[in-house]
């Protein structure tokens, strides 16, 4: 890895303290990046941030030691055991596990305590560890919501507030919640508040100068929207040549530790299982993974034990994955800007890489405007034979070998011996057989029990006055229709008399 992209600024002559500058030395980090270098001496000196700068060049760390600093330099005030003293929120449970890992490695002598939030697992563990108190509390906005609401957590003594990632909180719909969770924290000038993101939109600056104090805006080559090592290069294939032709790419690269970006999780399930069946070990990533699967994914992405990671957009942002050679995009993203993110997976801290992106049928429509964005034309390269490999059909997923629910209409339901939905083979009323026979009688329909007279005013044998027919009877005029009872033998077989058993004396 190249230092090239490093500052000149030095973490030793940052007026910080010494627990901090040992767990940042064992790290290996002695310069800063330019984000770092850029925002540290504001957020050291008091004074809040936005910073807007390419993914992977150590966004997360900036962060990180100016709010250690804060925490380890400023006096704390007396509050109540379960009040944290920071709170950093993120967008995605990937994302908050990532900075949970990195805080605990950069503050590892510092004695401040850490905890984490988020959906999918662990909610009453979680929630023990807040009860008995924090220093600093990471997690995603529906969980640290769903806590405070319940008292478990006061955010009345926070002394640094964090947004990570703040355009993709908008993406995700979570801006009521951040907002929510900002008017809750003391006032902006009582505290110390850092908002990074990879772009900065003006939505975005909106809610920095809303829930900030004057925060200084720092962009770090704002127009310079790809990573000047990723080599990036762009195939047409049909839609039928695009499984064969990553697989065939992929062994010409002979994957080691790559990542392959779908548009949906449909897509996703079938490259997994298509890939797996061609020898490749390849697990997918999309939203409804639980989370326990989505964690265990990552640690092995990570060790190497998976060397192709297909991911829906879930997990194109904020994620610090080293080393990953090859970004390939199999769908073309309908945001331009996610294209940017998804090839931002390699080439991370000065390191080169590949983006390898695919314009099918059917999302070469997002072309133009990516290329737009970007700011230049994406090399094209043509598909040659050898580059579509051979591949061999995966088994049926387990969900195509069970019976549908639902059978069409004739058909018959396994080992019942009825017709589907109880329906004869002309389409009318039940089969033959298929109603069940009336209580109180044998075998097969009963005959209509006829209605004993009743005089007017008078009621029916063992009822109240005006049961059953709705009040007095009116002479002439037919009795008012019963309401038919909720498990009752309803109308009997001549459509207009009750049947024996459904609350008339059978014969």
């Amino acid at each position: 890895m190249s230092d090239a992209h490093l500052s000149q600024l030095t973490f030793d002559s940052l007026q910080i303290p010494d627990s901090l500058k040992r767990g940042i030395a064992e790290l290996g980090f002695t310069r800063c990046t330019p984000i770092q270098a850029q925002t540290l001496p504001e957020a050291l000196a008091g004074h809040d941030v936005a910073g807007q700068a390419q993914t992977g060049t150590g966004k997360t760390a900036a962060f990180l030691v100016a709010l250690f600093n804060r925490l380890l330099t400023q006096p704390q005030n007396p509050h109540p055991q379960n009040a944290p003293r920071a709170i950093v929120i993120a967008p995605t449970r990937e994302l908050a596990v990532q900075i949970h890992s990195d805080a605990e490695a950069i503050g590892k002598y510092t004695g401040l305590k850490l905890a984490i939030v988020f959906g999918g697992v662990d909610y009453e563990k979680q929630r023990r560890v807040l009860e008995e108190g924090v220093d600093v509390l990471i997690g995603t906005p529906g969980r640290i919501i769903d806590y405070f609401k319940q008292g478990v957590f006061d955010l009345r003594h926070v002394q640094v507030a964090v947004m990570d990632e703040a355009d993709r909180m908008f993406d995700l719909g979570f801006i009521k919640d951040i907002r929510f969770i900002l008017r809750r924290l003391p006032h902006p000038t009582l505290r110390l508040t850092m908002l990074f993101s990879a772009t900065l939109s003006h939505r975005v600056l909106e809610l920095a100068y809303e829930h900030m104090n004057n925060p200084s805006l720092i962009r770090i080559e704002p127009d310079k929207m790809t990573v000047d090592r990723v080599r990036q290069v762009l195939y047409f294939p049909s839609t039928e040549e695009k499984i064969p032709l990553l697989m065939g790419l992929l062994r010409r690269i002979d994957a080691a530790r790559t990542m392959v970006f779908v548009n949906t999780r449909r897509i996703a399930e079938v490259l997994e299982r298509t890939l797996t069946a061609n020898g490749f070990v390849a697990q997918a990533l999309s939203g409804d993974v639980p989370q326990s699967k989505r964690l265990k994914m990552m640690r092995d992405f990570h060790s190497g034990h998976v060397a192709v990671l297909i991911a829906t957009d879930v997990a194109s942002r904020g994620l610090h994955i080293p080393d990953v050679s090859h970004v390939f995009n199999f769908d073309l993203p309908n945001d331009a800007e996610d294209y940017v993110h998804r090839i931002g997976r390699t080439a991370r801290a000065g390191a080169e890489g590949d983006a390898i992106s695919f314009g099918c049928e059917e999302y070469a429509i997002s072309l133009p405007d990516i290329e737009r964005y970007i700011g230049h034309q994406i090399p094209r390269a043509a598909i040659a034979a050898e580059d579509l490999a051979a591949v061999t059909p995966p088994p049926p997923a387990a969900w195509r070998e069970r019976a549908p629910r639902h059978p069409a209409r004739g058909g018959t339901r396994p080992g019942t011996g009825r017709s589907a939905g109880g329906r004869n083979p002309s389409g009318g009323g039940r089969s033959a057989g298929s109603r069940p026979p009336p209580r109180g009688s044998g075998r097969g329909p009963a005959p209509a029990a006829p209605r004993p007279a009743v005089a007017a005013g008078a009621a029916p044998d063992g009822a109240a006055p005006g049961a059953g027919t709705g009040g007095d009877a009116v002479p002439g005029e037919p009795p008012r229709r019963r309401r038919r009872r909720r498990g009752g033998g309803g109308r009997g077989p001549n459509g207009g008399t009750p049947n024996p058993g459904a609350g008339s004396p059978a014969t």
